[in-house]
């Protein structure tokens, strides 16, 4: 983080300064933090109200760990009542994206900064994860933690940046209309990236229209310095294109689709290789072709690839380095299509971090790709806030399972119940679909049936807890995962990130 003393944060949030800080007017702070376990000597605590508890509450800690102002909405005091610095603000969160705002101004104003937006109802992370990956081999790169994607995780983001930053990646995620706005309002990106749109969330948004209408907010507030990356292969978004005043680039898995006056970023002769990789060719702009060959698993991630290949070419990297650093991207984020290979013999995909109708398709796919020869096993829990169209999408999602002819299916959790419902009645199936009311019957039965050779893809939305079931069978013998654990403090915890306003599950 880029410092700043007490007087100058008070002066950009419109926040005034405790009897304590007016004490210290020179107090500066080159760190931010709103766990107060993640507090760090120097830094600035953000005390921000959450669902279930109140960061003013650990302040004390926060200072404990070496935290030496706060940003709070309220004066605060150490454990003995002694009245510690403070800027108080009418609202701690709105303050956060003020100072952050700031930042990205201070660092354009400093040096040359790009800034890119990411946003889509799937894929975000794994494509911000990539195109981190790429950019970072041009210069210093900052992304998110996670699925840092709405009011406190974008600010949080910004605040990892420094003066020699010189790639900002955001991912943005939202619950309703203007919130992208206020985001690309924030941190003003240069290059806004749009994945897709999909069902998911549509109960909160009041229907799929209405998520396209929030995502297109990413490019409509591109001027025209600005660049805007489109899925040409989703007619959403494609669409997307009249609503902005920045040139557009496509991408697209379509070798027919032609634009008169876009430039085009392809993906030609997909193939999933044996182990679950999708590998094509990418084709660049300017007709140069490159083999891609990922680690990445799952064939639903050439559009991820393509995209994040699209913006860092947008950014100037060498077609030659796109194509080397798509090689070597892998999944930084956890439970996204996360394979572990047990000692014995079986292989589990985690991939319940979150779920929709078409990811739920695609990670489907995957494994009857994955699991010929092999036993498959889908184990499957709630896709949350459908809304209204919430039980028809369940029975769907039952009905493809025995279409692709996975072997067994166990549904997890009264809301999922519908998901087994239809597996049931679109197959002749007796054993092959179970239902389990929670986690430990569904750990239970894995436990009890699992045998050398089955394959085993866990998905879920994040809410419903999957996840943490993928862990638990992935290290039944003596296995690790595959890539590191979550951030500290990224589950929650005192004070710590709060999944809704971090983005974790927003579409």
């Amino acid at each position: 983080m880029i410092e700043f003393s007490a007087t100058e944060i008070a002066a950009v949030t419109g926040g005034r300064l405790s009897e304590a800080a007016q004490k210290e007017p020179t107090l500066v702070v080159s760190s931010a933090a709103t766990d107060s376990r993640e507090s760090r000597p120097g830094g600035l605590f953000i005390a921000k109200p959450g669902e279930t508890t109140d960061g003013h509450n650990f302040v004390a800690a926060a200072f404990a760990n070496g935290a030496v102002l706060a940003l709070a909405e309220r004066a605060v005091a150490d454990d003995d009542g002694t009245d510690l610095p403070a800027v108080v603000v009418p609202d701690a969160v709105e303050a956060m994206g003020k100072l952050a705002a700031e930042t990205v101004r201070r660092l354009r104003e400093h040096s040359p900064l790009t800034v890119i937006g990411i946003t889509g109802s799937a894929g975000k992370t794994t494509t911000k994860d990539v195109l981190a990956q790429l950019l970072g081999a041009e210069g210093p790169t900052v992304a998110p933690i996670g699925s840092y994607n709405g009011e406190i995780g974008v600010p949080l983001t910004v605040f990892s940046a420094d003066y020699g930053t010189r790639y900002l990646v955001i991912e943005m995620g939202a619950t309703g209309a203007g919130h992208i706005d206020y985001l690309c309002s924030m941190v003003k990106p240069d290059i806004g990236v749009v994945l897709c749109v999909g069902s998911a969330h549509a109960g909160e948004f009041g229907g799929v229209e209405r998520i396209a209408e929030a995502k297109s907010e990413l490019p409509r507030s591109l001027g025209e310095k600005g660049l805007a990356i489109l899925n040409a292969d989703d007619h959403r978004v494609r669409g997307m294109s009249k609503s902005t005043q920045a040139p557009v680039v496509y991408f697209s898995e379509d070798s027919t689709f032609e634009s008169a006056d876009s430039a085009v970023v392809r993906a030609e002769e997909v193939f999933l290789s044996v182990e679950g990789n999708p590998c094509f060719t990418l084709v660049l702009p300017n007709g140069a072709r490159h083999d891609v060959r990922p680690l990445l698993i799952g064939r639903h991630h050439v559009a991820n690839l393509l995209a994040a290949a699209s913006a860092a070419h947008a950014a100037g990297v060498p077609g030659e380095k796109i194509a080397a650093g798509l090689c070597a991207a892998r999944a930084v984020s956890r439970w996204r299509m996360e394979r572990t290979d047990r000692a014995d013999g079986v292989t589990v995909i985690n991939d319940a971090y979150n779920a929709n109708p078409e990811s739920m398709r695609a990670a489907l796919a995957t494994l009857a790709e994955l699991g010929r020869g092999r036993r498959t096993w889908a184990v499957l829990g709630e896709m949350l806030e459908l809304g209204e169209e919430s039980v028809t999408a369940h029975d769907a999602i039952g009905r493809v399972v025995v279409r692709l002819n996975i072997s067994k299916l166990i549904v997890v959790g009264d809301g999922a119940r519908a998901l087994h419902a239809g597996a049931v009645l679109e197959g002749s199936w007796g054993d092959e679909a179970l239902f389990a009311r929670d986690v430990s019957e569904a750990a239970e039965i894995l436990d009890r049936e699992l045998v050398p050779g089955d394959l085993v893809l866990v998905k879920s939305s994040n809410g419903a807890g999957l996840r943490h079931l993928g862990d638990r069978i992935a290290l039944a013998s003596d296995s690790s995962p595959a890539v590191p654990d979550d951030h500290p403090g990224s589950q929650g915890g005192p004070n710590g990130p709060d999944p809704k306003n971090q983005g974790g599950t927003t579409p």
